[in-house]
């Protein structure tokens, strides 16, 4: 909406019409930055000492309200935030003043904004509040250090609709000598002094990722990070806080954030030694160093931040709004996710022109509206052992090249997509041969293989450059619509050789700036391209890349009843818009659990829908079964890909049901999926309370699948009457599912 910017005068804020500019480093009177929008304000003060320090952070206050406590010493005296002196010999006042960004300086004991190393050896860093700047719903403010040349500049944009804030930091050596910083966050977040809090967030492994974890908030700080060079499976950049006994999935206060970045982050979170909250997010000092040239800057990230009174749901409900609007390629107006067919579990590598063809009638005939080779089609790919890296057609296998197969999937009513795995090479391929050195590589030291391969060094731009030719050639000479891009490994090696020493760990930043470059100038070149992120699964999802793809793929497990976890899970933190979800074989690889097809449509519908299963084995049912359920998907896609979802039973380990619901943005419509895990006994499960629907619309119910309604299921009646009362799925059996849809009438 917009920020404020306003002087404190007697007991009240008092707006001025044009911004303040000061350029004192201990003002006199206090200046307080104020930024509201969708029902949040954020505040921040500049104290006697000239320290920045945050306010207040929470549901929208009144424009009005004081934001600095304190009596004047006479009317109109303007009250003076405060600088905090020494609690005990132990605690000195730099270790208790409450700084919106620290430098590592003054016996900070928390975590710094930034750390750094200057020429003449110093390590201590005071940042103290220099100017500020705003323009519509952005303001930046600048803080220097008291005695070097350094200067870091906080950058705040407010959405309008909800409230979240984008911060990011971009730090600046003025000297004429080189500085080394060793420690960069996005932001500084501070929530007040309390015992009560408690960390959400997001761990796991490879097929195991998107597991939510709940922590107290302690004086031990709790580490998210990874160490990997890129996002990794085993902690998402995305936290939320709330507090016990008042936050609930639909109640209370949630404060929450996530990190654009898709390389190595660090995002800490702990209590000060005042029982304060501080949470710091951006690159990971694992491993890092940037060595600031004079004149130089370094940006961070961006770190996003929002709040929420509505609880965990209504936190993610929030998020996946602003994230569909702010952060998705095209925006609202971004495609819905196509029916998408993938011929990984039916062919792997043994991939040929007339296989793909007999698999792509098969897709057609079940209503898939995309149909995509996967690895096995390039170079000499007839294994994981070789040609990653060779982007060429293979002749052998498409004698003709792929225009054949791309003419006959798109007469069959489907566009085109491919595999690749530009970022990787293996040894055995015609490009590491000819480039060993453009390998990450630390010199006559091992070059360790995952999967068999190596990670190409992006942050070389000859690397980069050479990346961003093959993939625009290869989308410029055949008819591609998609690219599944994927990523099967983790850094070893981290080396550079080839820059001075003192850049080498430069490599950590700018090879995922190179990632972005490529995949931004790829999309630029190719506007009607759409790209799904792919990294074992969810290996690297977070917002930096999700603002260059139009898909992601959350785990290679595609067992369903994992999956309703994994989606609950990955829809914390990010939007069902983006979540692929398929249907693949029975028994699953992942646990060999044998499941039913339509058990299997049931888990994959709550997302983006895709087919993974080998078609040339499917019986002529299942053929029915999924045309059946392909085409009811369609009916509903719009209001579960860009709906409000609502978790109204999470899938758990205590529970044998769980339940979702999804409305569409008018209300029109919705609709409810009831998963049963497993019977015990002879269980009698409790009605399913809708929620988001309108209370004073009437709503019809009908089955997804077109069976009967269930016994003591009417057929229609008020939004207030399903969100009351509720209704009943009288499931019997081990992973078995249902789904309801509210249709409003007139």
């Amino acid at each position: 909406m917009r920020w404020r910017n306003a002087i404190l005068a007697g007991v009240g804020l008092a707006a001025l019409a044009a911004p303040v500019s000061a350029k004192v480093t201990a003002p006199t009177g206090a200046k307080v930055f104020r930024l509201d929008g969708g029902g949040v304000t954020y505040a921040m003060g500049v104290d006697e000492k000239g320290y920045l320090q945050p306010l207040y952070w929470g549901s929208a206050l009144a424009e009005g309200d004081p934001l600095i406590s304190g009596d004047p010493v006479k009317t109109g005296d303007p009250i003076v935030l405060k600088a905090p002196g020494e609690l005990s010999g132990f605690d000195p006042a730099g270790s208790v003043t409450l700084q919106e960004y620290p430098g590592q300086g003054e016996g900070l004991v928390s975590e710094p904004g930034v750390k750094a190393l200057f020429a003449d050896g110093n390590r201590d860093l005071v940042l103290k509040y220099r100017s500020h700047k705003a323009s519509g719903e952005t303001l930046t403010v600048e803080l220097a250090d008291i005695r070097q040349p350094l200067f870091v500049t906080l950058t705040y944009t407010i959405d309008p609709a909800t409230g979240i804030i984008a911060r990011s930091a971009k730090v600046r050596n003025g000297d004429a000598r080189p500085v080394r910083v060793d420690q960069l966050a996005a932001a500084v977040l501070s929530l007040p002094v309390g015992d009560d809090y408690r960390l959400h967030y997001l761990t796991g492994r490879h097929a195991a990722e998107w597991t939510r974890k709940t922590v107290p908030v302690e004086a031990a700080a709790t580490i998210l990070e990874s160490r990997r060079g890129s996002t990794g499976h085993g902690n998402n950049p995305w936290f939320a806080i709330g507090r016990e006994g008042l936050t609930s999935e639909e109640h209370g206060p949630v404060w929450y954030g996530a990190l654009a970045w898709s390389g190595s982050f660090r995002i800490s979170v702990a209590s000060d030694n005042l029982g304060r909250v501080r949470i710091a997010g951006g690159y990971n000092p694992y491993d890092f160093s940037w060595t600031l040239k004079p004149g130089e800057t370094l940006d961070t990230p961006v770190f996003y931040a929002g709040y929420s009174g509505d609880g965990l749901g209504g936190a993610s409900r929030t998020f996946h709004k602003f994230e569909v609007a702010n952060i998705l390629p095209h925006g609202t107006k971004a495609r819905l996710r196509p029916v998408l067919y993938n011929s990984w579990e039916a062919t792997a590598f043994d991939v040929t022109e007339a296989g793909q063809m007999a698999l792509a009638e098969k897709a057609a005939k079940i209503g898939v509206e995309r149909f995509v080779v996967d690895d096995g089609w390039f170079g000499a790919r007839n294994n994981d052992k070789a040609g990653l890296g060779d982007w060429t057609v293979n002749p052998t296998k498409f004698p003709n090249g792929l225009k054949p197969l791309i003419d006959r999937v798109k007469g069959l009513g489907m566009d085109f997509g491919l595999w690749v795995e530009p970022e990787m090479v293996n040894v055995d391929s015609d490009l590491y041969r000819a480039h060993p050195d453009w390998v990450l590589n630390f010199p006559d030291r091992p070059r360790t293989e995952g999967r068999n391969q190596l990670v190409l060094n992006l942050a070389r731009a000859d690397v980069r450059d050479h990346l961003l030719s093959v993939l625009d050639k290869l989308v410029s000479d055949n008819d591609i619509a998609f690219l599944k891009w994927d990523y099967n490994r983790n850094w070893t090696e981290a080396g550079w050789p080839e820059r001075p020493v003192a850049d080498q760990q430069r490599v950590y930043v700018d090879y995922v700036r190179n990632l972005y470059f490529i995949l931004s100038e790829l999309r630029r070149r190719h506007p009607k391209l759409e790209i799904e992120a792919c990294s074992g699964g969810g290996g690297r999802v977070d917002l930096g890349i999700i603002g260059l793809t139009d898909e992601v793929w959350p785990s290679d497990n595609t067992d369903p009843a994992d999956r309703l976890t994994i989606q609950d899970g990955f829809t914390r933190a990010y939007p069902v818009a983006v979540m692929m979800a398929w249907v693949t074989d029975s028994p699953n690889w992942a646990n060999t659990r044998v499941t039913s097809l339509d058990y299997r449509f049931l888990s994959s519908m709550q997302g983006g829908l895709g087919i993974g299963a080998n078609l040339d084995k499917w019986a002529d049912a299942d053929f029915a079964t999924a045309r059946k359920w392909v085409a009811a998907y369609k009916t509903i896609r719009e209001t579960v890909q860009r709906g409000a979802l609502y978790r109204l039973e999470s899938p758990s380990g205590d529970d044998a049901t769980s339940a979702t619901m999804y409305v569409g943005q008018d209300k029109r419509q919705a609709v409810m999926f009831q998963m049963l895990h497993s019977s015990m006994w002879r269980d009698n499960p409790a009605a399913i309370h809708a929620q988001g629907l309108d209370p004073a619309r009437v709503y019809t119910v009908r089955m997804l699948d077109g069976s009967a309604r269930p016994a003591g299921v009417p057929e229609r009646a008020s939004g207030a009457y399903w969100m009351n009362r509720g209704l009943r799925a009288p499931l019997k059996g081990d992973f078995v599912g249902t789904a309801f849809v509210f249709e409003a009438v007139g």
